[in-house]
């Protein structure tokens, strides 16, 4: 959930615009336009092709989420079966984005981006014929890699078709507000879709939409290269999966197969053996998969812990929220996915808002502000129970999407301020790989959490996820503490 990043690698002091949650930063080295320059009609005739794939990947994030209680109901699976439905998505979507960004650089942009499409498209048939839980997540799995396609490489094709600074700060605006209406319309449209037509209707509706945007790339869409194709990293890859998959599998297992148990230690060490030989190789390597020396500077690092809190606290938020108002409260898949509109509003208001203050005054003031509404809209739930009002979890819903909003631009303005164009984009491909992995474990812990709760329960059961929420929070304030203030401005 997924889930407003940006980077724009070869213009670094672009204004700051909204930030897309979830979308990956293109890759480090987009090219001007190989082609012609293009006309304005087709500039923005791509721009809202590349825009529809954005929306396809956001919907599907929040789409699915709200489907969560009727899959379980529909396929006779439990909580931990639906936490592989939605982890197997955001955990292959993490481990592929860098990747796809290099492999688009060397073999085209709009070629792998027609892969992206047809991989997604034939996934989500797979999803929605789907017999078993295997075969969901399986198919789930491949979901990820599309979209893995789709997010970095079509952000990079809008980049090298407006070579204008203004009018690519404005595309990117755009972007990130399509985003933000995809985030919206996921709940709302996930539950009429299972209202009227049963949970399979989630990933029917892509299907359609995918063979719309290929036939779209195939008349608008030029080809574009990266300037210097990058070689692929297969063993820091292989790594890399190795160690979100491992890490993410132990939290959703650990329940079933009790945290000190000889399974799960197995578990701990070699998630911890596939970190550490991540590490190794990628120090060793011409081209690493990421620039782990990027870690070294204070405001990057805790730019990608304060993406992983973000996305952590949104995916815990989202869950804990769908099972209380399906299971508890007795709601229908309609009215939880409106219950959530708060969140949204609050999300796509806030986000442009945040892009601006931090062009004029710097990273620290909706650094802030996203660390304050993030804790307060824990804080409104850490005492949930079945007879908490719904007017309480509204406000809390918004609260929570406010200071989602306020976060992304402060964060990938962090991430990759100070770098030279050539590792600006690598620096925001991670900080949007550091999202997914937040998501990942966002809803691996909330499951971890009501695995087993009686409807009854679940309220109780919860708590503990409504602190680490507020947890998040502030750990999002004391970053703003510490980030620094616009050039030429004192502290604040």
């Amino acid at each position: 959930m997924t889930t407003p990043s940006m980077a724009t690698p070869d213009t670094p002091d672009t204004p700051a615009v909204p930030v897309v949650p979830s979308s990956p930063a293109p890759p480090s080295s987009p090219a001007p336009p190989s082609s012609p320059a293009l006309t304005l009609r087709r500039r923005r005739t791509v721009l809202a092709v590349c825009a529809l794939s954005m929306f396809l990947v956001g919907v599907d994030t929040t789409i699915v989420n709200v489907g969560l209680p009727e899959i379980g109901r529909g396929l006779d699976i439990g909580t931990r079966g639906l936490e592989w439905v939605v982890d197997a998505y955001t955990v292959v979507l993490a481990s592929l984005l860098v990747a796809s960004g290099a492999l688009a650089d060397r073999f085209g942009r709009r070629r792998i981006f027609r892969t992206g499409l047809v991989l997604f498209g034939l996934a989500s048939l797979a999803c929605a014929l789907a017999p078993s839980l295997g075969a969901l997540v399986a198919a789930r799995a491949v979901q990820g890699v599309g979209a893995s396609m789709l997010s970095p490489v079509a952000l990079a094709i809008v980049v090298s078709a407006t070579p204008d600074p203004r009018e690519r700060a404005r595309a990117i605006g755009v972007w990130a507000a399509v985003f933000g209406l995809s985030m919206a319309a996921g709940p709302v449209t996930g539950g009429a879709l299972i209202g009227a037509f049963g949970w399979r209707s989630v990933f029917w509706i892509n299907a359609p939409v995918a063979a719309l945007a290929l036939v779209l790339v195939a008349l608008f869409v030029p080809e574009s290269h990266g300037q210097r194709a990058r070689r692929l990293d297969l063993p820091g890859q292989l790594l890399l999966t190795a160690t979100l998959g491992l890490t993410v599998g132990v939290l959703i297992e650990g329940p079933r197969l009790g945290w000190g148990s000889p399974a799960a230690l197995t578990g701990y060490a070699l998630a911890g053996l596939a970190a550490l030989g991540f590490v190794l190789v990628e120090r060793r390597r011409p081209e690493p998969l990421m620039e782990l020396a990027l870690f070294r500077r204070p405001p990057f690092a805790t730019a990608v812990l304060g993406a992983t809190a973000v996305f952590v606290a949104l995916n815990v938020s989202l869950l804990l929220t769908t099972f209380h108002l399906q299971h508890t409260r007795g709601l229908s898949p309609l009215a939880a996915g409106l219950a959530t509109l708060p969140m949204a509003l609050g999300a796509t208001v806030c986000a442009p808002w945040s892009g601006r203050l931090v062009g004029r005054y710097g990273p620290r003031r909706p650094l802030l502000l996203a660390g304050a509404f993030t804790a307060a809209g824990g804080l409104c739930l850490v005492g949930l129970d079945q007879d908490t009002g719904l007017p309480l979890l509204l406000t809390a819903h918004l609260l929570t999407g406010t200071g989602f909003g306020f976060a992304n631009a402060p964060l990938t303005h962090t991430a990759v301020s100070g770098l030279p164009p050539s590792r600006a984009g690598v620096a925001g491909a991670i900080t949007s790989t550091a999202r997914q992995l937040g998501s990942a474990i966002g809803i691996a812990v909330a499951g971890a959490l009501v695995t087993g709760a009686a409807p009854a329960e679940l309220p109780a059961a919860s708590r503990a996820g409504w602190w680490l929420v507020t947890g998040c929070g502030l750990f999002l304030l004391a970053a703003g503490r510490v980030a620094r203030p616009a050039a030429g401005r004192g502290a604040e």
